[in-house]
């Protein structure tokens, strides 16, 4: 498992990026906007990251613009920890024989989403290309939030 990135909903991204690239130093990685989804995504990495962030995309914190904007209540501008994983079914598999709920199951052979004791939700990413979607994954419904 690789650490990938840190994701927080921001109300204001002029102001956020001033507060994290001019004020603390970040510096931006990447970005990108879904039109249809009404959203912009932006990477951030610190200086001495600023290699592994190019080469392999993490450490990052991911500020997530929401176009529409909503108050945030209850810890939702925190969005989730990432994390790259070899196999995400096997992954999965393991952590549901540890008694732990797949909230989002990686239907998609490229992501699933559980829940910490203290409700953070934590991502997993299938590393490369996603894996072929199959059984039980496939035919499993969401639980909950994530």
């Amino acid at each position: 498992m690789r650490y990938l990135h840190t994701m927080v909903r921001v109300h204001d991204l002029d102001e956020s990026l001033n507060f994290y690239c001019n004020k603390l130093g970040l510096i931006e990685s990447h970005r990108m906007s879904s039109d249809s989804d009404r959203f912009t995504l932006v990477y951030l990495n610190a200086p001495l990251d600023a290699e592994r962030a190019v080469s392999s995309q993490a450490p990052l914190l991911e500020l997530t613009y929401n176009w529409d904007t909503e108050d945030y209540t209850g810890g939702r501008n925190f969005g989730h920890l990432a994390f790259e994983v070899d196999n995400i079914y096997q992954t999965c598999r393991k952590l549901m024989d540890a008694g732990i709920v797949i909230n989002r199951p990686p239907r998609d052979g490229r992501m699933a989403f559980v829940r910490s004791p203290d409700a953070i939700s934590i991502e997993f990413l299938q590393k490369g290309e996603p894996l072929q979607p199959e059984e039980p994954w496939l035919s499993m419904q969401n639980i909950g939030s994530w």
